[in-house]
């Protein structure tokens, strides 16, 4: 009889248990309504350069802090490995390819600032939806997602077009050009050639000149002329183009004015520091969203005179300390105005550091700890895993490290049901809300899989095994490393997606993420019981994920990111362009 009365009592309490679990996340969200959000994004940062990643010689005291006090992911990963499908995927919530920001056509990121690519002004980022439920919403630093589309000032790719309030910093990206006397970027490739076309057409002009007035053949004089012209015009454009590239690229906006053009480098820092400062400041009584896209650590490697030469390891981590500084001051400016308690900070990189950049024979990027491969690279995982690190006191645990498969893209839900918004219904949304997660109130992930694209090119899925709590990672195609026993692609300063750069499996590697995650033992095909089973299942997820694609405008393809002179922004008269709307102390003149 006892027993018979116990039971129930027990069923009862677990019951409760349950609801009071339950609860404390509806609990959590009612008395935390509307938080802050400041969320930081570094630029080509390793996930091996930081302390509380096991980095034991650059120091990085401001974002261990962050770790300590809240929560770090170990298993975070981009949605690309390169700039700008890869911050389109951020602010949507969804693989880039959706919205034709993932291609090889024209180049993987935009590559100007008069090109018609960019984020399309039909995607929704979390922006938008914030500041539609009375967030004020500010993007600070690199934006690298378009300006333009069909004319100078239409603005349709812009951060204020995509649901920003504020917007100051860099329209493009930090380039080599962009500091006086520094490396040649990308580019050089092509500035080679088209000197070589300039110099070819002035040639044949010469020639056609002499043999004109020298009665060796019968050549028209407006044939001569317009051959002249051409090759006048198109020595104008290949200087206006390469010659003025610091000119043309290089530009800091405030809104959607010029205000600097070309941009100091040497003040951006400080500058994007004021202005964060001052953004918390205006708006401590909330809420408010702040997104900070550090300029660090992509090269140039711009670094101020009180952090050059304090680091260990030259150059590069200088920068990344000055970076750790710079978040420092995000905090303790979030602390000093009360904010502490009621906002949530999330501080990652936007893919993994850059392998094959280098100064002479000295690698200058990023190092991406035990992790295979880097920058550009979709498949291994130093390319695509990244510091992840959320922070919210009294709210999320602190000092707790998740190991579980989670993705940038997984900001865009969080910060939506947070902000108290929902989904958008019309599309897909590859992101996951994981507050849960950060809460410890549920111990997987929401990912069953993540598809790693090179372009558009899908080279590597990751499947997150519930029942075992097992990551297997398949991949059917990688970089062709030159050499072969090299790390990364050294005969180009980023590796390729397809043809002749990459190398086809079949049948296709297999790796064990969880008990192999620097990917150095594939799993044999004939040898391991699980291989058939696992491959099986992965290419059945990708049939069902090829069914979800839709055609889309490529906004990266060859004619979207074609340099288009009309589109050029241009503080100045044209072609000349210059401006300085900055007094001297590095305050808005306007």
């Amino acid at each position: 009889m006892l027993s018979d009365l116990i039971m129930p009592l027990r069923t009862q309490h677990w019951i409760f248990l349950l609801i009071l679990q339950s609860s404390k996340y509806i609990l959590i969200m009612a008395t935390h309504s509307k938080p802050n959000f400041v969320l930081m994004l570094a630029d080509d940062l390793g996930i091996g350069d930081l302390g509380c990643y096991g980095n034991d010689t650059i120091r990085t005291p401001n974002i261990d802090r962050l770790a300590k006090e809240g929560v770090k992911l170990t298993q975070h990963i981009a949605a690309a490995p390169i700039c700008t499908p890869s911050r389109a995927a951020f602010m949507t919530g969804r693989y880039a390819f959706r919205s034709g920001m993932d291609t090889c056509g024209g180049g993987r990121a935009l590559k100007w600032l008069g090109v018609s690519g960019g984020l399309p002004p039909n995607e929704t980022t979390f922006a938008k939806i914030l500041k539609n439920e009375g967030y004020y919403t500010g993007m600070l630093g690199k934006w690298h997602l378009g300006l333009n589309c069909k004319t100078l000032n239409d603005y349709c790719h812009h951060p204020l077009s995509h649901g920003f309030n504020y917007f100051y910093g860099v329209p493009l990206t930090l380039i080599n050009e962009c500091e006086p006397g520094g490396l040649l970027e990308i580019d050089a490739p092509f500035r080679a050639q088209l000197i070589f076309i300039t110099q070819l057409i002035g040639f044949a002009v010469l020639t056609m000149v002499v043999v004109k007035y020298t009665n060796l053949l019968e050549i028209s004089g407006k044939v001569v002329f317009c051959c002249a012209l051409f090759g006048i015009l198109f020595f104008l454009a290949w200087y206006i183009k390469y010659g003025f590239l610091q000119y043309w690229s290089c530009i800091l906006m405030k809104n959607y004015e010029i205000i600097e053009q070309p941009m100091n480098v040497q003040r951006a820092s400080a500058d994007l520091i004021r202005e964060a400062q001052q953004f918390i400041e205006r708006h401590k009584d909330g809420p408010f969203l702040l997104v900070i896209s550090f300029l660090h650590v992509h090269t140039p490697l711009v670094t101020t005179k009180s952090f050059v030469g304090k680091s260990k390891h030259g150059i590069y981590g200088d920068n990344v300390e000055e970076m750790d500084s710079m978040v420092g001051s995000v905090l303790n400016a979030i602390d000093n105005a009360g904010l502490k308690s009621n906002t949530l900070i999330y501080f990652a990189s936007d893919h993994g550091g850059h392998l094959e950049v280098k100064d002479g024979d000295i690698q200058i990027g990023g190092w991406n700890g035990i992790y295979r491969g880097g920058k550009a690279m979709a498949g291994w995982e130093g390319g695509i895993r990244v510091p992840g690190i959320f922070r919210w006191p009294g709210v999320l645990p602190s000092d707790t490290e998740i190991n579980k498969p989670t993705s940038l893209m997984d900001v865009f839900p969080t910060v939506v049901h947070l902000g108290g918004a929902e989904l958008p219904s019309d599309r897909i949304i590859d992101g996951r809300d994981i507050f849960p997660l950060l809460l410890k109130k549920i111990n997987h992930s929401e990912h069953e899989f993540l598809f790693h694209y090179c372009g558009n090119h899908l080279h590597a899925v990751r499947w997150y095994q519930k029942e075992s709590s097992t990551t297997w990672k398949v991949h059917f195609i990688t970089p062709a490393f030159h050499p072969e026993d090299a790390v990364g692609c050294y005969n180009n300063l980023l590796c390729g997606c397809e043809g002749k750069d990459v190398i086809h499996h079949s049948p296709p590697l297999l790796f064990d993420l969880s008990a192999d995650p620097s990917e150095s033992k594939p799993l044999q095909s004939h040898t391991n019981p699980y291989y058939k089973e696992v491959i099986n299942k992965i290419e059945t997820a990708v049939e069902e994920h090829k069914k979800t694609i839709s055609v889309v405008p490529h906004q990266l393809s060859f004619y979207n990111n074609l340099w288009k002179p009309w589109l050029q922004p241009c503080c100045g008269i044209f072609p000349f362009c210059w401006c300085n709307k900055k007094d001297n102390n590095g305050t808005d003149t306007l």
